[in-house]
C-alpha cells in the first residue's frame, strides 16, 4: 500500500492549487483524479483564455448561507498573489472588463503553471484514477481503495467541484463523500446558468435569438417577498430558448425558481418622458424612434409585442400608451421556467455547509484530516474571475495547513 502525508482528489484548480502549496511545506503528496485530460474546467473557462481572477474581489462577490466564511481564504491569498505568480511562469495576461484578468494566449498557460508548482514539490499523480471509497481508520489515518492502487494517508483534500458540466467529468463525488461523514449539504442548484421560458411566453422573443445589448437586471418579488437585491449592469442575449449573456449568468445564481427577473433595456433613459417630451419636436414614426435606442429587430419585436405599428408617427400616440410603452421598456417583466441546468451552468450553487468547516483551514470539524475546497463548498462567486480566486484561496488556506 503507497503512504502518503495528503491525498487531493480532484486536480482541478483548487486540487493543483492546494497539493503544490502542501508538497512546498515537504508534505508528501498524492493527486487524484479520475479524468484522462487534466482540468478541463480550466482548458475551456473565458472561451479558451481562463479568467483565472479578478482585481476586485471582495467578500461582498460571493454567495454564501455563511456570508462571512470566505473572507479569512480571501484575505489571506489575494488576487495580487495569484497575480505574482502568473508573472513568475511569464503568463502574458489583459483586464479585460471590471477588474477580469485574462490569459493573452491560451488557459493551457495556467494548467502548465500549475502542473509546475506541483512538479517543484514532486507531487505523485494517479491520473485517470477513480477513488471507491474514503475511510477513516481508527488511528485517525485514511485509507483510500482506488482503481490504481489504495493509499493510506494522514489528511484527505476533496476537490472534486461541483455538478456543472458533467461531460467534462463533473460528479457528485464530494458531496457523496461530505454525506458519508455527516456533513450537512446546502441544496444545490445550477449558477451562471442561461434562463429558459415555456414556450409560449417566449414565441414573440424566439426570432430574436442573437440580438445582445447591455442593461440592468435584478429579481423581482416572489410570493410576497421581497426581493434581494441584487442586480447588474451587463450585456444581455436572446437566444432560442431565453436568455443568456453576462446579465443573466449574473443573476441566476440569485434567481429563486417562480420569481420574475425585471430588465431594463434602456438602463440610461427614462423611455416613457423621452417618448413624451419626443412628441412635440420629433417628426418620425414610432418604430424609427425605437430604433434609434434599440437593435431594430428588437424595436420592431417589441411594438408588435405591444400591438403597436411600427408606421405610427410619434405625435399621434397618447401619453398613456407611450407611459405603458416605456414601462415595457425600462422594467421588463418576465417569469422563467428554469435554467439549462447543470450542462451549461459555469458553477455549482450550494455544497458542503460551511458551518462544518474552519475558515482558516477548510478542514471538518468533527473529522479531524479530512478538508474541502474549490466549489464543492457552499461559496459561488459572481461571474468575471470570482470562482477561480475562491479556488487558489480555498486551495492555498487548506494547502498550509494539511
Amino acid at each position: 500500500m503507497a503512504k502518503f502525508d495528503v491525498a487531493v482528489i480532484g486536480a482541478g484548480a483548487a486540487g493543483m492549487m492546494c497539493a503544490a502549496e502542501a508538497a512546498k511545506r515537504g508534505r508528501r503528496v498524492v493527486l487524484i483524479d479520475h479524468a484522462a485530460k487534466l482540468a478541463e474546467k480550466i482548458r475551456i473557462s473565458g472561451g479558451g483564455r481562463c479568467n483565472f481572477t479578478n482585481i476586485n474581489t471582495s467578500p461582498a462577490n460571493f454567495l454564501s448561507e455563511n456570508p462571512h466564511f470566505c473572507k479569512s481564504a480571501l484575505s489571506r491569498y489575494t488576487p495580487s498573489d495569484f497575480l505574482a505568480l502568473v508573472r513568475k511562469y511569464r503568463i502574458a495576461h489583459h483586464e479585460k472588463h471590471r477588474g477580469q484578468l485574462f490569459c493573452d494566449d491560451s488557459a493551457e498557460r495556467i494548467i502548465e503553471m500549475l502542473k509546475a508548482e506541483c512538479a517543484a514539490g514532486d507531487v505523485h499523480w494517479r491520473m485517470p484514477s477513480k477513488v471507491a471509497s474514503v475511510e477513516q481508520m481508527d488511528d485517525g489515518s485514511f485509507y483510500l481503495a482506488t482503481d490504481t492502487g489504495d493509499i493510506e494517508c494522514d489528511s484527505v483534500v476533496i476537490a472534486t467541484g461541483g455538478l456543472s458540466i458533467p461531460k467534462i467529468g463533473a460528479s457528485g463525488f464530494g458531496y457523496q463523500i461530505a454525506e458519508q461523514f455527516g456533513l450537512n449539504i446546502v441544496p444545490t442548484r445550477p449558477a451562471l446558468v442561461p434562463l429558459t421560458f415555456d414556450a409560449d411566453t417566449w414565441a414573440p422573443f424566439a426570432p430574436l435569438s442573437g440580438i445582445s445589448l447591455e442593461v440592468d437586471v435584478e429579481t423581482g418579488s416572489l410570493k410576497g417577498r421581497k426581493p434581494d437585491g441584487a442586480r447588474f449592469r451587463e450585456d444581455l442575449l436572446f437566444t432560442h430558448r431565453g436568455l443568456s449573456g453576462p446579465a443573466i449568468l449574473q443573476i441566476s445564481s440569485f434567481w429563486q425558481p417562480g420569481a420574475p427577473i425585471v430588465i431594463n433595456l434602456l438602463p440610461e433613459m427614462d423611455v416613457a418622458q423621452e417618448l413624451i417630451e419626443g412628441k412635440q419636436t420629433v417628426k418620425k414614426q414610432l418604430g424609427n424612434v425605437l430604433a434609434q435606442w434599440l437593435p431594430a429587430r428588437l424595436a420592431e419585436g417589441l411594438l408588435q409585442l405591444h400591438g403597436l405599428a411600427a408606421d405610427a408617427r410619434l405625435a399621434d400616440m397618447q401619453d398613456a400608451v407611450l407611459r405603458k410603452l416605456g414601462a415595457a421598456i425600462n422594467q421588463w417583466t418576465i417569469t422563467p421556467n428554469g435554467s439549462e441546468g447543470y450542462r451549461k451552468a459555469e458553477v455549482t450553487r450550494g455544497g458542503v455547509d460551511t458551518r462544518e468547516l474552519s475558515q482558516q483551514t477548510m478542514m471538518v470539524g468533527k473529522v479531524p484530516g479530512l478538508y474541502f475546497i474549490g466549489e464543492a463548498v457552499d461559496v459561488t462567486g459572481w461571474l468575471g474571475g470570482y470562482n477561480f480566486q475562491w479556488a487558489w484561496a480555498s486551495g492555498v488556506a487548506a494547502g498550509q495547513a494539511v
